[in-house]
């Protein structure tokens, strides 16, 4: 998704001189070489300052800029955050706020570099949409459509890192900011997910399918605003619903599920997912940490199956 990104806004910035791209001390990062290069004019390296990334951004935005802040989660959204609550929510600028790694994708790098969090930090902010993509295509259309829309205030977008698997295919439905997306539909059984966790999500899908479930698979990229009434119609479609992200407990779209549930007294057996409320103190790769949260494929199937 990272690599992805970095080409798509490279690509419209040929045409676009708005873009710009703030970053806190990872312009090294390959992913930005050839922005940086070619328009070093719209390419800034505040270094470990991301208060001042988000203030530049703010300056660009009122000028009638398209401002990305491109850095790790945990220092886009959280050391800064007073700035942009203030100078982005507050005033409702059209600021790219990117997190790259959100979750606990950042594995070996500890609790510093998780934004397991970030949805529920984020979504507290007035004026603030989230966009959490999925696979590659979604990081491109997200970024196309930052890049084009007309107004509208702050986005944090939460990227994963790099090889992503594509799982959006021509039988998906059409990207639409705010709306629910189904990559594939069945009768049964529905598991909605969002972000890199969709793979696992899509694993438990396919599972569920060869035990002779019709399964639909559903991402809600867009967390704010979020899809309600795609939701409910989702909850009320299905005999069992199946939530799996990589966030807190609180916050996120777990929670907010259940009480859309709750809201239209749905009938659906509904099952959530999510990391604990805690921080887990494991070192390993990204499905370890996963793992040591309680997410993976075969505790997810363990439990719905049971």
């Amino acid at each position: 998704m990272r690599n992805t990104f970095a080409e798509v806004l490279y690509d419209l910035a040929k045409d676009d001189p708005r873009i710009h791209i703030v970053v806190a001390d990872i312009s090294p990062a390959g992913s930005m070489g050839k922005f940086r290069e070619e328009f070093p004019e719209r390419f800034i390296n505040v270094g470990v300052a991301e208060q001042a990334m988000i203030g530049i951004c703010a300056g660009l935005a009122l000028k009638g800029m398209r401002p990305f802040a491109y850095t790790i989660a945990t220092f886009s959204l959280y050391r800064p955050f007073e700035m942009v609550r203030d100078d982005l929510g507050y005033q409702n600028l059209p600021v790219a706020v990117v997190g790259i790694g959100g979750g606990v994708i950042y594995s070996t790098l500890g609790g510093t570099h998780y934004a397991q969090e970030d949805i529920a930090v984020a979504g507290a902010i007035p004026n603030m949409s989230i966009i959490a993509p999925c696979d590659p295509s979604e990081a491109t259309e997200a970024t196309k459509w930052l890049v084009n829309r007309e107004g509208g205030g702050p986005v944090y977008l939460r990227f994963g890192k790099a090889g992503e698997p594509t799982l959006t295919g021509p039988d998906s439905d059409p990207w639409e900011f705010g709306k629910l997306r189904y990559l594939r539909r069945g009768e049964d059984v529905a598991v909605l997910s969002y972000g890199v966790i969709t793979k696992m999500a899509a694993e438990v899908a396919d599972a569920l399918t060869e035990d002779g479930n019709s399964v639909s698979l559903a991402v809600c990229h867009t967390l704010k605003p979020l899809d309600t009434a795609g939701i409910a119609d989702l909850l009320r479609r299905h005999k069992r619903v199946i939530v799996v992200e990589e966030h807190a407990p609180q916050g996120g779209l777990a929670p907010q599920t259940k009480q859309i549930a709750w809201d239209i007294r749905a009938e659906c057996a509904l099952h959530t997912f999510t990391l604990k409320d805690e921080f887990v103190h494991c070192y390993g790769s990204h499905e370890d940490i996963l793992a040591a949260h309680g997410l993976s494929t075969e505790r997810i199937l363990a439990s719905v199956r049971g």
